[in-house]
């Protein structure tokens, strides 16, 4: 009887085991079936990625290793694929945590994720069309002095960079999901953050010089501006979550 009922209590963490390693492997799977477009794709999109450079006076890309061109492309192609693939890995996760969940945790999580997303895409898009073209024209030339000169550019180190600056942009424009989740467990409130606006872009500020992946002040700032804004933003939704969360404990 021991035996068994070991047995019995083992079994929905090894099928919890189970159901996560499909997940990892269909994820996996979509992955490398996005790489494969991805490949016939990266060119032009890395044409359109180097846009910020290429529209400059006097600046050129180079490679410098005879393995830089296909490393550079099998990168672009791992993140097309990884961009492909995102919708079936998000509902790959939601089939894994979803039946775990409560009703009303079910409901947050259908806020969360989508808003998560689309505060990522739009710290993405925010970054390449407004950050980047002035940042690549300041880091290349403020430094610059009376003699002129060509600005040569490895489209590995070019790659990185952008890489890096969108992931933080993204990153960084998740700061009201995640206010607002604390908001919502009782852990902050509004008029904390509302009185706390000072020490906030102390913060702020702090963050940015520790995540920025470039040293300049120039980049730093036009990081610390939308930041808080979201700030600001997400005080005033704190107010709407807080009333719902006061609502929803006087209801229970």
């Amino acid at each position: 009887m021991r035996r068994r009922q070991r047995e019995d209590v083992s079994m929905p963490f090894l099928e919890h085991i189970k159901a996560l390693r499909k997940v990892l492997i269909i994820s996996a799977y979509a992955i490398a079936a996005g790489t494969i477009l991805g490949w016939v794709l990266a060119d032009p999109v890395f044409a359109y990625l180097a846009k910020p450079v290429m529209q400059l006076n006097q600046s050129l890309f180079i490679t410098t290793t005879p393995m830089e061109p296909i490393m550079v492309k099998l990168k672009v192609s791992l993140v097309i694929g990884a961009a492909v693939a995102l919708p079936l890995i998000i509902w790959q996760l939601w089939s894994f945590l979803l039946p775990a969940l409560k009703q009303n945790e079910k409901k947050y999580l259908y806020l969360v994720v989508p808003s998560s997303l689309l505060l990522f895409i739009g710290g993405a898009a925010f970054c390449f069309y407004l950050v980047l073209p002035m940042a690549i024209k300041f880091l290349l030339y403020a430094g610059g002095g009376s003699v002129p000169a060509t600005n040569f550019v490895t489209k590995s180190s070019y790659l990185g960079f952008l890489l890096t600056l969108i992931l933080t942009f993204g990153l960084v424009f998740q700061l009201p999901v995640v206010l607002l989740i604390l908001i919502r467990m009782g852990l902050l409130s509004p008029k904390t953050l509302a009185k706390k606006r000072r020490w906030a872009l102390f913060a702020i500020i702090i963050l940015v010089a520790v995540v920025s992946p470039t040293p300049d002040l120039f980049t730093q700032v036009l990081m610390v501006l939308p930041m808080y804004m979201l700030y600001e933003i997400s005080i005033w939704l704190g107010y709407l979550v807080a009333r719902r969360r006061e609502k929803a404990l006087a209801g229970s």
